[in-house]
């Protein structure tokens, strides 16, 4: 059995996105911009933060692994499904969950880096910097969280939880 505690509100969540749209509005307001959404944890900030912008942008999504039904990242990044878009020369924005160690974000970089895009940036909703394996900065950063297994607002463990419309810590009991 599981035990669930909010960390994160709705209303922190909120007030996070209102200021990251705020931000990428201006820093992408005369480009030609793509958010890719990184499935499958990333969809509900993505349909979020699309709705704050102020900016045309067009949208597309990768899917990769790297937990499985794990709470600790294997270390392996996996494609699941790839980009449908020409990228050559657009710029590109990430938008993710969580990064935690950042293998999963510094694979993903390096592969659109090769696809010759203008330029590729990434923004997250939700950031464990102490976790850390590779030296990455993020440049559209949400909220610090500690060191603790979250769910919720797209999150899940197992598939379950993604529903919830705040980030709580998953603790068993």
């Amino acid at each position: 059995m599981s035990k669930l505690s909010v960390l994160v509100t709705k209303e922190e969540i909120n007030a996070k996105i209102k200021e990251l749209a705020e931000r990428i509005s201006r820093d992408y307001a005369d480009k030609d911009l793509l958010l890719v959404g990184v499935l499958k944890g990333g969809f509900m900030f993505l349909a979020d933060l699309v709705r704050e912008l102020t900016i045309d942008v067009s949208i597309d999504f990768i899917s990769c692994s790297s937990y499985g039904n794990s709470t600790v990242s294997s270390g392996i990044v996996r494609i699941l499904k790839d980009i449908d878009y020409d990228i050559t020369g657009k710029h590109v924005l990430l938008v993710e969950d969580l990064i935690d160690t950042g293998l999963t974000l510094t694979y993903l970089k390096d592969l659109f880096r090769a696809k010759h895009c203008a330029s590729v940036k990434v923004c997250t909703i939700l950031d464990k910097p102490s976790r850390r394996k590779v030296d990455f900065e993020v440049d559209y950063q949400g909220i610090i969280i500690p060191d603790k297994f979250v769910v919720g607002y797209g999150l899940d463990y197992a598939e379950k939880y993604r529903n919830l419309p705040e980030v709580y810590v998953l603790e068993e009991m």
